[in-house]
């Protein structure tokens, strides 16, 4: 009996937008499905900051599955993006 490869249970998440944008993580699938609602642990100027991201849409990516997830910035905790501030 084979146990089941690492392609079998990881996805790859991309963050399109938001802080984390072009980052792209491999995930793990819960129960075989990926999650609709990831949050992610950032410092931003040495202070954690909690940022949330839902599922914009799937796709298969040379036989894996590849989600795309969107900043919800009015879930998250406040942050001021690149360029601007000072």
């Amino acid at each position: 009996m084979t146990g089941k490869s690492t392609e079998d249970v990881v996805y790859t998440a991309e963050f399109i937008d938001g802080p984390l944008a072009g980052q792209v993580d491999s995930r793990v699938l819960l129960h075989g499905k990926h999650e609709p609602r990831v949050s992610m642990m950032a410092a931003v100027e040495g202070v954690e900051t909690l940022f949330w991201y839902d599922e914009e849409d799937t796709r298969d990516v040379q036989g894996r599955l590849h989600v795309r997830y969107r900043f919800d910035a009015g879930e998250s905790d406040p942050y001021l993006p690149t360029g601007e501030g000072e």
